[in-house]
């Protein structure tokens, strides 16, 4: 039997090293079912897609709906698996993101006279955590027109950590949206079928999952409104709590299409279903300082937590003018008005003791206003083959633009995401004619955002005022970030 090469030479293959090939395989997939029950990193997931993933796809800046045709396409179009073969990819990617935020908020003095108020800016920071692609593919059918594949991957999302406090010990003015996202992990593992009946016509389908926990820290106000007792960001009145949302099982599917009108041109088309999360949850609070919850106990911990993440349509053209030449302009649209809000449902969590309130005083039920638009987003991207001596080494480049999917009043530390541009270069080294070596960088360049105190819209939680509440915006303030990508990845064809 044969098996193809890189760029589609045959190459004679024993039967005994076929039979090793099918074993291989099998070990890989027994590996990634595994990891999904056992996963082996935290922190790869929550919020928003900050960038495009994929060694290989990023290096196109994510130009890669027509031109899937490696398990790289088990994100962007699962009918680019028909040209996969019987492979294995295994590529990891950091994504470096910072941010600055500046929050600002609007006082009254003495007099009565509103003036507005620079609180000390703070840093977003990420850890050096590595984002995985781990799968494997394998082609069957007389004609090879089959390909099962069995992937797990992790998007590439913004995991920031804020200081808890600044300067002497003073609290920090993001801490109401956002200390630490640590300790959270969403995966996606996906089992995929792609076929391709002629060769003009490509076809994939597939269902998949987010998988894993959820993890936040943040800083509750239990000050009672209307500056009953105190101010109304008194830090006495700061509770500490920590979320952590899971197990989380929220099943969704994909498909997509590729047709193949003239040898020079691709044309592809996907589109992914969305994920409805609803899943039991832990609250643990440290009570405030103050004198009132002197004698106070936390009663009960456990709640659910309800939101969505979108579906997306992706959609390109991919031209071939030479062999070595593949140029694609795609199109992404993502539905983020799924995602209203964050809904988290305490079961029977009471305050017990708290001098004033009725005893046992039950906490209300959260909701954390998200109110996200669609956003769409603009990639090209290509790639060029090229051969010296005796290796092969495609070369790759990128530049991609994406709107927003959060409202200017809605954007707060918890997720900042802007109107951003991508720019990106990698390549492949290929070795002999099984093995291939990816790399990757991308630059995120982000724009600022201002959102002013009399637009901000996410208030500050206080259940025990319960929500709705109009307690002040937390919001407001100014918004920079950046990012870069580093990735690495291997792929074995057998």
């Amino acid at each position: 039997m044969t098996v193809q090469s890189a760029r589609g030479r045959g190459h004679k293959v024993p039967r005994a090293a076929h039979r090793a090939a099918r074993l291989a395989l099998a070990g890989a997939a027994t590996t990634a079912l595994f990891a999904v029950v056992t996963p082996p990193t935290e922190a790869h997931a929550a919020g928003l897609y900050f960038s495009d993933r994929g060694v290989r796809p990023l290096g196109r800046a994510g130009a890669f709906v027509a031109g899937a045709d490696d398990l790289g396409a088990v994100w962007y179009n699962p009918a680019g698996l028909s040209d996969a073969g019987n492979t294995i990819l295994v590529d990891v990617s950091w994504l470096n993101f910072a941010s600055e935020y500046t929050r600002r908020t609007q006082v009254s003095d003495a007099n009565g006279t509103q003036r507005v108020y620079d609180s000390p800016k703070v840093t977003g920071k990420t850890p050096i955590i590595p984002i995985p692609t781990l799968a494997g593919a394998y082609a069957f059918g007389d004609r090879k027109q089959f390909v099962v594949a069995l992937s797990l991957i992790a998007p590439y999302t913004a995991i920031a950590s804020y200081p808890l406090t600044i300067g002497n010990g003073q609290p920090s003015p993001s801490r109401y949206n956002l200390v630490s996202l640590d300790g959270s992990l969403l995966v996606l593992p996906a089992l995929q079928l792609a076929w391709k009946p002629i060769e003009q016509v490509r076809l994939g389908i597939g269902v998949n999952a987010v998988a894993g926990s959820f993890a936040t820290s943040v800083v509750f106000s239990a000050s009672p409104p209307n500056r009953l007792i105190s101010a109304p960001e008194d830090p006495a009145y700061d509770a500490y709590s920590k979320l952590k949302v899971g197990p989380i099982f929220a099943p969704s599917a994909n498909a997509g299409a590729i047709f193949v009108p003239d040898k020079h041109v691709r044309i592809g088309i996907s589109g992914q279903l969305p994920f409805h999360i609803s899943a039991p949850a832990t609250i643990d609070v440290r009570l405030p300082t103050a004198s009132p919850f002197d004698n106070a106990t936390q009663e009960g911990k456990d709640a659910n937590v309800q939101f969505n993440l979108p579906g997306i349509f992706r959609a390109g053209i991919e031209v071939r003018p030479i062999e070595e030449l593949r140029i694609e302009v795609a199109y992404v649209r993502e539905f983020w008005t799924t995602h209203h809000s964050i809904d988290i449902t305490p079961k029977n969590i009471q305050l017990v003791g708290v001098t004033g309130f009725p005893s046992p005083f039950a906490v209300s039920p959260i909701s954390i206003a998200r109110q996200f638009d669609n956003s769409n987003s603009y990639r090209l991207g290509g790639e060029y083959h090229i051969k010296i001596k005796d290796y092969a080494i495609d070369a790759r480049a990128g530049i991609a633009y994406e709107q927003s999917a959060i409202p200017n009043a809605y954007l707060s530390p918890l997720t900042i995401d802007l109107n951003k541009v991508t720019a990106t270069i990698g390549g492949s080294l290929y070795v002999g004619p099984h093995w291939r070596f990816d790399a990757v960088f991308a630059h995120v360049f982000s724009g600022d955002a201002t959102v002013t105190p009399q637009e901000a819209a996410v208030p500050r939680v206080n259940p025990v005022k319960g929500n709705p509440t109009d307690t002040e915006p937390v919001n407001g303030g100014l918004y920079h970030a950046y990012a870069n990508v580093v990735g690495v990845g291997l792929q074995y064809k057998f």
